[in-house]
């Protein structure tokens, strides 16, 4: 049912060319109701003009709007989920995924900005031209705003600098093998150069910290054992990688932020470097806070991913590290494949693809633990919202204020679905998520004052200068 009622035509008068302020004027768009605010969850009134928030104003205050949505009793108003870990695949791979299908999980999920990964598109973008042909591709299909990384390979050292440049938010370097072929992983020496590289513009380094000296040491036979993939990838690597992080922002003053943390290893290592004031963040994902190793069925590689998703107790300490502040933000990780590859091998961990498809239901799901942890909906926004939009400075984004873009959510807390796979606009019909009953439907998404069920109508995004 469409929410959005006319307003009245006697309101609609009041306004003219030469209104100086939104209560003199009409306009384009008012949400009355409970809001998530900096401070809080409150109720106002939220005006909208020229794809921006005009006004929040305490509720009853008259404002006149060509387009009035009063939100119901068990409706919040959010600011869009900020998601800058997502992986499109497109060119190249966009049989796992592309810009027309995730885009659409993206707002259908509450995700009104979406910040696209280097890889697994082929070419990856690690140079302008690559860079160029992405931005094409979204360009006509894009539903959400769509900003996008650039890799740091051992190929484009000392290049870095054009794609910054040309408006990338940052740099994505493995330290361990990617998984594919053309985005080959950075040596401790390449790290450094990389670091040095970056810091001489202030550019933003991200890192998947997986050391390979130690995955090369604990290789075993995974099979179908979930428990023997866990442990062919343990805790000490990601501490390892981490620590050479550290090591290299502290001696060059980068800034660098540690991609998809899943093991509580690290968070002393991050917790110290913070205390120092070293310009470092780090990221967790809803799977990890959500799934544990104990839920993982034998040969489930529907939950394969890398870092992997390790058990309850690592888990509630990730929880603790976003409350005290060592964990900055929420990211999906959103990074699907075929069926056939996610199934690949029979339900051996060693063969399947591994990455989590959940893009659609990352709120969702991030929302529901936290709801059964007692830990209020206002912090999960900050978490997926506000800190992932101060990450790549999008200064516009991720908060209920006046002057921000007008990325809206309209969100049932307590209204409960079912996660159906085959049901998500995933191009895929393949997630860990399957079957979990889950608190939160996003009713309907706005971008910049546009709902996102009509045309595309995303812009690309680039680092502000």
């Amino acid at each position: 049912m469409d929410r959005a009622t006319a307003s009245s035509t006697v309101a609609a008068a009041t306004a003219g060319p030469s209104a100086t302020s939104p209560a003199e004027r009409t306009l384009d768009l008012v949400f009355r109701g409970r809001a998530v605010l900096p401070g809080g969850v409150r109720s106002v009134v939220v005006g909208v003009q020229d794809g921006r928030i005009a006004v929040v104003a305490e509720p009853g205050t008259p404002l006149a709007a060509a387009t009035e949505v009063v939100l119901a009793d068990d409706e919040v108003l959010l600011p869009g989920i900020v998601d800058t870990h997502v992986h499109v695949n497109e060119p190249g791979r966009t049989q796992w995924e592309g810009f027309a299908s995730a885009t659409a999980a993206a707002a259908a999920g509450g995700v009104t900005t979406i910040v696209d990964m280097p890889l697994n598109s082929i070419p990856p973008t690690v140079d302008r031209a690559a860079l160029e042909v992405k931005r094409a591709r979204a360009a006509a299909a894009a539903r959400v705003d769509v900003g996008f990384w650039g890799g740091a390979i051992p190929a484009n050292l000392g290049r870095l600098r054009d794609l910054h440049d040309a408006g990338v938010f940052g740099f994505k370097a493995f330290l361990a093998p990617s998984g594919v072929d053309e985005f080959p992983h950075l040596s401790p020496e390449e790290l450094d150069r990389a670091l040095d590289e970056v810091a001489a513009f202030d550019g933003l380094l991200i890192v998947h910290a997986e050391d390979p000296g130690v995955l090369d040491a604990h290789p075993g036979h995974v099979g179908t054992s979930y428990p023997a993939f866990v442990g062919s990838r343990p805790p000490e690597a990601e501490a390892v990688a981490v620590q050479r992080v550290i090591d290299g922002v502290r001696r060059t003053g980068a800034r660098a932020h540690i991609l998809h943390v899943s093991s509580a290893a690290v968070l002393p290592l991050l917790a110290q470097a913070k205390a120092e004031g070293l310009r470092i963040t780090a990221e967790t994902c809803p799977h990890y806070l959500t799934i544990s190793e104990e839920e993982v069925p034998e040969g489930g590689t529907q939950f394969k991913c890398c870092p992997p998703i390790r058990d309850a107790a690592n888990r509630d300490l990730l929880w603790a590290a976003l409350l005290d502040g060592t964990l900055d933000c929420v990211v999906t990780d959103h990074s699907p494949s075929t069926v056939e590859l996610k199934t690949a091998g029979g339900g051996d961990f060693g063969v399947a693809w591994g990455g989590i498809a959940g893009l659609q239901v990352g709120l969702a799901a991030t929302w529901t633990e936290a709801r059964r942890r007692g830990i209020p909906l206002e912090r999960v926004v900050s978490w997926m919202a506000a800190s992932t939009a101060d990450l790549v400075g999008l200064a516009g984004k991720g908060r209920i204020r006046e002057g921000a873009d007008a990325d809206l959510v309209v969100f049932a807390p307590d209204e409960t679905f079912r996660v159906e796979a085959a049901l998500l606009r995933h191009k895929n019909p393949v997630t860990a998520y399957d079957g979990r009953l889950l608190h939160g439907v996003a009713r309907d998404t706005y971008l910049r004052g546009g709902r996102t069920d009509g045309e595309p109508n995303g812009a690309l995004l680039t680092r502000p200068l």
